[in-house]
């Protein structure tokens, strides 16, 4: 997956909406004003920061230890860096999935 896949993929989620709050190198998705997804762009692959359920986030840290680990500039506890090459799309998307949907669920 990269930057332009993932954009398609979460932009078609509902209410959803893109920018850059923090700079030009960092695309950020929010559902109802609350961030999901970081993507940083000035990475040569595709990295991207997504919330978790905290025993969520240990387990894929410690299955996939070359690929997800703590947030990067986030709440350890609820927040994973995904280096997505070497991960499969289907992989990706659920952390987007779970992260969209953890996120939207606290606006109700």
């Amino acid at each position: 997956m990269n930057v332009e896949d993932l954009r398609a993929y979460v932009l078609q989620k509902e209410n959803v909406t893109e920018g850059f709050p923090f700079g030009e190198d960092t695309l950020v998705f929010k559902v109802e004003n609350k961030i999901f997804v970081l993507v940083s762009l000035d990475e040569p692959a595709l990295r991207m920061n997504v919330k978790c359920d905290p025993e969520k986030a240990i387990e894929w840290r410690e299955e996939y230890p070359d690929n997800v680990l703590p947030g990067y500039h986030m709440n350890k506890k609820h927040w994973n860096t995904v280096l997505a090459a070497g991960l499969k799309t289907n992989l990706v998307k659920q952390m987007i999935d779970e992260s969209y949907h953890l996120v939207a669920k606290k606006k109700k």
